[in-house]
């Protein structure tokens, strides 16, 4: 697999930790969006996009995310520490949609990029920059026929 696209999206809330949204188009043929750079004690790193988990409320079975303290569709209380711990005990609360499958893939990932992401930064810095466009999904999916 190669990556041959990389397009950031700097985030402008300078203040927080997310500093950019990514897409990454592998083989010219499939591309990730919502890959985010996060500023962490380390340095910049990679976070796959994901989404937050849910579960269903005992009494009319509606759907909430684990953080949820009511219902969203009855209002009853809901358990505290609903949520699934992490092999470090953290409660897990959200589940990633893409990820790399072992380390040498996330690594290639997360130097792509960051350097792409360096690289925006340097360009943002100029005074005739504008910011990279992502393009969303169409909604209009061609038919297919068969």
């Amino acid at each position: 697999m190669e990556i041959t696209e990389v397009r950031v999206n700097l985030v402008s809330n300078k203040d927080d930790r997310l500093k950019a949204f990514c897409s990454v188009t592998m083989d010219n043929e499939f591309v990730v969006r919502d890959i985010k750079v996060i500023e962490g004690s380390g340095g910049y790193f990679v976070a796959m996009p994901s989404r937050k988990m849910t579960d269903h409320c005992g009494k009319c079975g509606s759907k909430n995310h684990l953080r949820a303290k009511f219902c969203n569709n009855c209002g009853t209380t809901l358990q505290d520490n609903r949520a699934r711990k992490d092999i470090k005990g953290r409660m897990k609360l959200h589940a990633d949609i893409a990820h790399p499958i072992n380390a040498k893939c996330r690594e290639r990932i997360q130097e792509k990029v960051t350097v792409a992401f360096k690289e925006e930064i340097g360009k943002s810095e100029q005074p005739e920059y504008k910011p990279v466009e992502i393009e969303e999904p169409e909604d209009d999916v061609p038919e297919i026929i068969s």
